[in-house]
């Protein structure tokens, strides 16, 4: 598993989802519970798992739909 995206934004992470999901590839929203730590003031980020397979793809298909990801590492 490979960290896709990771952002403070719930709207982003709704997005990705919905369109990863629509090309077939399946994500794993994680963190999503924090706000119950952070007294839902949303300063805690969340982030989306890809299996390693499909990390190419789901970059691409993400920057194509205007989303700032930071480069790959190791």
């Amino acid at each position: 598993m490979k960290e896709l995206l990771r952002t403070t934004d719930p709207t982003e992470i709704a997005f990705a989802t919905a369109l990863l999901s629509g090309e077939g590839i399946e994500v794993f929203p994680v963190d999503v519970h924090m706000s119950v730590l952070e007294g839902g003031v949303g300063v805690l980020p969340r982030r989306l798992l890809i299996a390693d397979r499909d990390l190419f793809m789901a970059r691409a298909i993400l920057t194509d739909n205007g989303f700032d990801l930071p480069e790959v590492r190791g």
